[in-house]
Protein backbone atom coordinates (compact mmCIF):
# COMPACT_ATOMS: atom_id res chain seq x y z
CA UNK A 1 0.00 0.00 0.00
CA UNK A 2 1.39 3.39 -0.97
CA UNK A 3 1.38 6.23 1.51
CA UNK A 4 -0.87 9.16 0.72
CA UNK A 5 0.49 12.67 0.31
CA UNK A 6 0.49 14.67 3.53
CA UNK A 7 0.38 18.42 4.05
CA UNK A 8 3.58 20.02 5.24
CA UNK A 9 3.37 21.29 8.81
CA UNK A 10 5.49 22.67 11.60
CA UNK A 11 5.18 23.24 15.33
CA UNK A 12 5.82 26.58 17.03
CA UNK A 13 9.07 27.24 18.86
CA UNK A 14 8.79 28.34 22.50
CA UNK A 15 7.09 31.77 22.71
CA UNK A 16 7.00 32.05 18.90
CA UNK A 17 4.65 34.60 17.37
CA UNK A 18 2.69 34.21 14.15
CA UNK A 19 5.06 36.69 12.51
CA UNK A 20 8.20 34.72 13.31
CA UNK A 21 6.57 31.38 12.46
CA UNK A 22 5.45 32.75 9.07
CA UNK A 23 8.92 34.17 8.34
CA UNK A 24 10.57 30.88 9.28
CA UNK A 25 8.11 28.59 7.48
CA UNK A 26 7.36 30.57 4.31
CA UNK A 27 10.50 32.69 3.73
CA UNK A 28 9.87 33.16 -0.01
CA UNK A 29 6.59 35.04 0.55
CA UNK A 30 6.06 38.58 1.82
CA UNK A 31 5.41 38.42 5.56
CA UNK A 32 1.82 39.69 5.39
CA UNK A 33 0.95 37.13 2.68
CA UNK A 34 2.62 34.29 4.61
CA UNK A 35 0.71 35.21 7.78
CA UNK A 36 -2.60 35.33 5.90
CA UNK A 37 -1.95 31.91 4.36
CA UNK A 38 -1.17 30.41 7.75
CA UNK A 39 -4.32 31.93 9.26
CA UNK A 40 -6.45 30.55 6.42
CA UNK A 41 -4.95 27.05 6.56
CA UNK A 42 -5.20 26.82 10.38
CA UNK A 43 -8.68 27.94 11.35
CA UNK A 44 -8.50 25.56 14.32
CA UNK A 45 -5.97 27.98 15.87
CA UNK A 46 -7.14 31.35 14.65
CA UNK A 47 -10.93 31.09 15.05
CA UNK A 48 -11.49 28.70 17.93
CA UNK A 49 -8.77 29.64 20.44
CA UNK A 50 -8.88 32.37 23.05
CA UNK A 51 -6.86 34.51 22.99
CA UNK A 52 -7.15 34.35 19.22
CA UNK A 53 -3.97 33.24 17.48
CA UNK A 54 -2.16 32.01 20.60
CA UNK A 55 0.39 29.45 19.41
CA UNK A 56 1.14 26.51 21.69
CA UNK A 57 4.13 24.17 21.40
CA UNK A 58 1.87 21.19 20.70
CA UNK A 59 0.04 22.87 17.81
CA UNK A 60 0.21 21.38 14.34
CA UNK A 61 0.49 24.40 12.05
CA UNK A 62 -0.06 23.63 8.37
CA UNK A 63 2.29 25.52 6.06
CA UNK A 64 0.62 24.59 2.77
CA UNK A 65 -2.97 24.42 1.55
CA UNK A 66 -5.07 21.26 1.79
CA UNK A 67 -4.29 18.57 -0.77
CA UNK A 68 -6.99 18.01 -3.38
Amino acid sequence: MALSLQRRFTTPEPDESLESLAARSLPDLPLDVAMEHIRGWNLHIFLMRRPRGLLLGGDVVFIEPPQT
